[in-house]
């Protein structure tokens, strides 16, 4: 891949508008990559790169030091001795990334994920600067596999269109919004509220904090890349290791979740209990998948959470649940061929 130009020159803190932070661990075939789509972005003020490397096995760390000694004026990386996400810190961007930012607005995006559009930073921070109660915006993102390929009209898009997103509509929604989509004020993540740092993961209470702090506004465009495994729904059904482990984790990650909705609808003053109750059913449903009890398919109040499974895995669960026998030969012609 062709290195971008540098045409970026940060001389001095007023002139940085942007702070992208990124976390990368092992991400020796894609950090490159993320690097590039940032380097590349189309717009006339100043940003910086914040990287923060979880202690990476492999040749990440190298990669990042070719990077940082061409544009040692935008890239700012710091290097982990040990791995923090093992010593059950989680949200790392929070701890490690928001301290450092000096820019206005801070962008996100890891590093096994990148930008598609030039201007999307253009695009986002002109719409913040015109709406300053935009406490956040977002935007859609398209799928990629490991090895680089899109998925034919595969892409992440939380809501339909272009516009404003209701605050209910943050709170409960089937699609994740793309991490590598946010751009937000660093004013607010100077004050993140314990229930931030207490979650188990670092996007939700993000979108929720900030959806108490302003407006969050949605271009229905996908600008960036969402990497995910090949394997697809299907493995991660097959791949089910220490049942009891995986049960056990499923189910601290519910009671985690459970704890984020709740502080949050306190926060709130109950002003979205509804929402905050279906988002936390919807969180209970999804553990109970993981942990293997597919009859909660079929129990009453879940078929919206059952419409909203990806079509592989409702056809799935739907062949175990009535053809055992038969799901259980595909399950073992599966193993055989990608052991």
């Amino acid at each position: 891949m062709t290195r971008p130009k540098k045409t970026t020159k940060i001389s001095n803190k007023k002139d940085i508008m942007v702070s992208i932070c990124c976390l990368t661990y092992n991400h020796e075939r894609y950090i490159g990559q993320a690097l590039d789509s940032f380097l590349r972005q189309d717009c006339s003020f100043g940003f910086e790169i914040l990287i923060h490397d979880d202690a990476s096995t492999d040749g990440t760390r190298e990669i990042i030091d070719r990077y940082t000694k061409r544009y040692g004026d935008i890239i700012r990386p710091f290097y982990e001795e040990e791995n923090q996400y093992s010593r059950g810190i989680r949200n790392l961007s929070g701890v490690y990334n928001f301290p450092r930012a000096r820019g206005r607005y801070i962008a996100m995006c890891e590093g096994d994920d990148f930008w598609l559009d030039i201007k999307k930073l253009r695009i986002q921070v002109a719409y913040m600067e015109a709406h300053p109660d935009c406490s956040m915006c977002c935007h859609a993102a398209r799928i990629v596999s490991m090895d680089d390929s899109f998925r034919e009209l595969a892409q992440l898009r939380p809501y339909r269109n272009d516009g404003t997103v209701r605050t209910e509509d943050i709170i409960s929604r089937p699609v994740n919004i793309p991490t590598s989509s946010l751009l937000f004020r660093t004013e607010y993540a100077r004050e993140l509220p314990d229930w931030y740092y207490d979650c188990p993961v670092g996007d939700i209470p993000l979108h929720l904090y900030m959806a108490l702090r302003g407006s969050i506004y949605y271009f229905n465009k996908p600008m960036s890349a969402y990497r995910v495994g090949n394997g697809g729904s299907w493995s991660s059904m097959m791949d089910e290791g220490d049942r009891q482990l995986v049960n056990e984790r499923w189910q601290e990650h519910f009671e985690s979740m459970k704890k984020l909705y709740e502080a949050f609808d306190m926060e709130s003053g109950g002003r979205y209990s509804k929402c905050v109750k279906e988002a936390i059913d919807r969180e209970g449903f999804k553990a109970e998948l993981n942990k293997g009890n597919l009859g909660i398919v079929k129990e009453e109040g879940n078929q919206k959470f059952v419409k909203e499974l990806p079509a592989i895995q409702r056809s799935l669960i739907k062949l175990e649940l009535d053809h055992p026998g038969i799901y259980g030969i595909l399950k073992k012609a599966w193993y055989l061929v990608h052991r």
